[in-house]
């Protein structure tokens, strides 16, 4: 067993201090924009079709064409995707925080030009806002790799897992900040601009004035983001990552000197000991080895839980008016409908997804990864087929608040389950130097099952209808169950523990990584 890095020994150890609340929140505010930006859209799509495509006589109010209603909602999905790949690379080659500030400066500036969308014409708004979208996508899909991995290298073991569901679990803010905000906004502007339904006024039920609602439903994403910039700059870079990959250990001893308010010594003789025999590349076989298996259960439970995840967020109101929950579109004004669809899914936001998120860090640290990720799954399979099994049932309108309440508790457990387990895993069992790529590879499974989820379900909903959609979606969470068997336990372990840092190169070692998990997760069980 090599010699331990006091440094990395001191933050194991250390007690839950004021730098960690600091650090989630610096984190946070990042997933707060993230989720907010992803998800704000979908609140906005029905006014986009009243406003840019309106047909004159027809009977109901204009409507986003298939193929434009899965870009406006998919593109930035495609950016998150390419992001997480490249961030996450640039992570492990420049340093976490070198690229930390870059991924938040591209949300800003994308998030405020989503909202200046030009041109009165359809395809050049649409075609101009799926392009900063995208680029949207991409700052925010760094986010993911670097947040997870900052926060997991300045944690303590004993509640790491906390920490850095703490980070994610600002997500479920952001989800109810869109609400919210979208909410006050038509609200404001309803009173304003007073309008009929538009069975009665076709026109005047979209006041012109409502092409400032979504932009500024859209802008506002940009605001937390801009006020964490200059704490994100004054972030140290994470002593794991100055000690194990840049092996500077006296940068390493200053930096978490400040941060933990003790004395560390430098180790520089350490440091470099560490690194030999233990610095294998990701398409090498000894990766393949020891975290091969692990990867492909890090990739394959992030996408399955996302197709699910996704296509339930970004469509709730389609549902929702399919069980007659909110009024037929013809019986609202534009801004009427968006102020339903964002009180409908702020009540979801409030009441289930928020919830979740912060049972997972109450808990996470308690009762495992492992544990909480396979009920997760487990209950979010048994809610969709109560749904889906007998549909007809939940259309009556005497059972639509039963139809609510189980739809809700679908995203309960996706949140006090696998979307919060999916993120702090690999941020936890992978090698320093391809801490945030794996990470990043992990997530980009992810937004690859969002993708499907997010253009999938535009197709199937009218395709095969909901009913069959939610059967499809309750397979897709039984998947889950299994592929969870190939994620490893980190509860109470070190991350060098985990990634096999902290060991020479050994026969036990190699035969511990080449059987993920197995002896790992024999504690929670």
């Amino acid at each position: 067993m090599a010699k331990e890095l006091q440094v990395l020994n001191a933050l194991d150890v250390a007690k839950t201090q004021w730098y960690h609340f600091t650090a989630i929140v610096i984190a946070g505010m990042g997933f707060f924009t993230d989720a907010y930006d992803l998800f704000c859209i979908s609140l906005v799509t029905k006014l986009l079709g009243r406003l840019y495509y309106y047909k004159e006589g027809s009977p109901n109010p204009g409507s986003l064409p298939s193929n434009i209603s899965a870009a406006v909602n998919g593109v930035a999905f495609c950016g998150t995707l390419s992001g997480q790949l490249f961030f996450g690379w640039l992570g492990d080659k420049m340093g976490r925080k070198r690229v930390y500030g870059m991924t938040l400066m591209l949300m800003v500036l994308c998030s405020i030009a989503c909202g200046l969308s030009f041109g009165k014409d359809p395809n050049a708004v649409m075609a101009t806002l799926c392009f900063f979208r995208f680029w949207l996508g991409f700052g925010i899909g760094g986010d993911y790799p670097l947040s997870a991995t900052i926060m997991s290298e300045y944690a303590n073991k004993k509640t790491r897992g906390a920490f850095i569901a703490a980070v994610f679990a600002m997500q479920g803010f952001g989800i109810l900040a869109g609400g919210m905000v979208a909410i006050i906004v038509s609200a404001a502007f309803k009173l304003k601009y007073p309008a009929l339904a538009y069975q009665f006024d076709p026109i005047g039920s979209t006041p012109a004035e409502a092409d400032y609602v979504w932009r500024i439903i859209v802008m506002f994403g940009a605001i937390p983001a801009l006020l964490t910039y200059y704490w994100r700059m004054k972030m140290p870079e994470t002593a794991r990552y100055t000690a194990l990959v840049a092996k500077n250990a006296k940068q390493a001893a200053a930096d978490m000197s400040k941060v933990l308010q003790v004395e560390l010594e430098a180790e520089q003789e350490k440091v470099e000991d560490r690194g030999q025999g233990n610095d294998f590349g990701l398409f090498s076989m000894q990766f393949v080895r020891r975290h091969g298996l692990h990867l492909v259960g890090t990739t394959t439970t992030w996408f399955l839980l996302d197709i699910a995840f996704y296509s339930q967020n970004l469509f709730q109101k389609d549902i929702f008016t399919a069980i007659g929950w909110i009024p037929k579109a013809k019986e609202m004004s534009a801004l009427d409908e968006v102020f339903r669809i964002a009180r409908a899914q702020t009540l979801i936001a409030l009441c289930s997804t928020v919830p979740g998120y912060w049972f997972t860090v109450a808990l996470i640290d308690k009762i495992g990864r492992f544990t909480i990720q396979l009920m997760g799954f487990f209950f979010m399979t048994v809610f969709m087929f109560a749904l889906a099994i007998p549909y007809h049932h939940w259309t009556l309108k005497a059972n639509r608040i039963g139809f609510v309440v189980i739809y809700s508790l679908t995203f309960f457990f996706a949140n006090f389950g696998p979307n919060a387990t999916t993120f702090v895993v690999p941020a936890e069992i992978f090698p320093a130097r391809l801490r945030s790529t794996c990470h990043g590879i992990s997530a980009a499974a992810g937004k690859a099952g969002a993708i499907v989820g997010a253009f999938g379900f535009q197709y199937a909903e009218k395709g095969i209808g909901v009913r069959n959609t939610l059967i499809v979606l309750g397979v897709v969470n039984f998947l889950g169950i299994v592929f969870t068997f190939l994620v490893p336990e980190s509860k109470g372990r070190s991350l060098e523990e985990m990634s096999g840092e902290a060991e020479e190169e050994t026969g036990s070692a190699t035969e511990l990584r080449q059987q993920p998990g197995h002896d790992l997760r024999t504690v929670t069980l």
